[in-house]
């Protein structure tokens, strides 16, 4: 059964990982999908992956002004819009004496400032019903060491599954989060890990997994397609945990 039959869609960071494979995804339960990406690399390849039917865009999720630009595309391709995967963001790890005043801005930039404004921006597009998964992060419940300033913007984020879930509700849109744990994708090789220590750092966070391997970008995307579908048109301002059992260990 096709449960995203017709439905038009938008997925942020849609050019890698958790949000290429969501794409693929929801291509497969019938959605019609616009992904997004900032990297030229990355968007040149999601277009050979994901095919002609799919609108790929470049935007940056740092910008207040490309959130609006982005609404306005997607008003123009679909006219309204049925489900939005805000899923674009950064994951920087440092202790906290490395962090200056721009990393710190940059970090809540991408994460937290602009997908709210295209929240704002899509205001006016968003169908009713319609459909909203954000994607956060175990990181904001555990206290991991050097995840202060990721933690934090993921658990701003999570806040927001609740705030504007009471806030739109009245629209017609409902919220809800996706919180992965560890998952194999290009975002941990940003993280900027020596290659002389990266597979003890794996073996570490695989460790702390009582699956005791990373998630993959597959076990997210099921996920996400649950919220956004009509088969979870109860569930509002919650959050889906899928982190292979990461906080049972706290």
């Amino acid at each position: 059964m096709a449960r995203l039959a017709g439905k038009r869609t938008l997925i942020t960071g849609g050019t890698s990982g958790i949000g290429l494979e969501t794409a693929r995804q929801f291509l497969a339960e019938g959605a019609r999908v616009i992904v997004t990406g900032v990297n030229p690399d990355s968007i040149a390849k999601a277009k050979v992956a994901l095919g002609e039917q799919v609108l790929v865009l470049r935007a940056d999720s740092a910008s207040v002004a490309a959130q609006q630009d982005l609404a306005q595309a997607v008003k123009e391709h679909y006219g309204q819009l049925d489900i939005a995967f805000l899923n674009a963001g950064v994951a920087a790890w440092a202790p906290i004496e490395q962090w200056t005043e721009q990393a710190f801005d940059a970090s809540f930039n991408i994460n937290v400032k602009g997908p709210f404004f295209l929240m704002k921006a899509l205001l006016p597009v968003f169908a009713s019903p319609a459909s909203v998964v954000f994607n956060t992060s175990v990181s904001a419940h555990v206290g991991a060491a050097q995840s202060s300033v990721y933690a934090a913007t993921k658990a701003a984020f999570l806040s927001m599954t609740k705030t504007l879930s009471s806030e739109l509700l009245e629209r017609g849109i409902r919220i809800n989060a996706v919180s992965p744990g560890p998952v194999e994708t290009p975002l941990y090789d940003k993280l900027g890990i020596p290659d002389a220590y990266r597979d003890q750092v794996n073996k570490d966070i695989a460790a702390s997994i009582p699956l005791g391997r990373f998630g993959t970008p597959g076990e997210i995307a099921k996920a996400v397609v649950y919220l956004a579908s009509d088969e979870s048109k109860w569930t509002i301002g919650s959050e889906l945990v899928v982190d292979g059992g990461r906080l049972i260990n706290g």
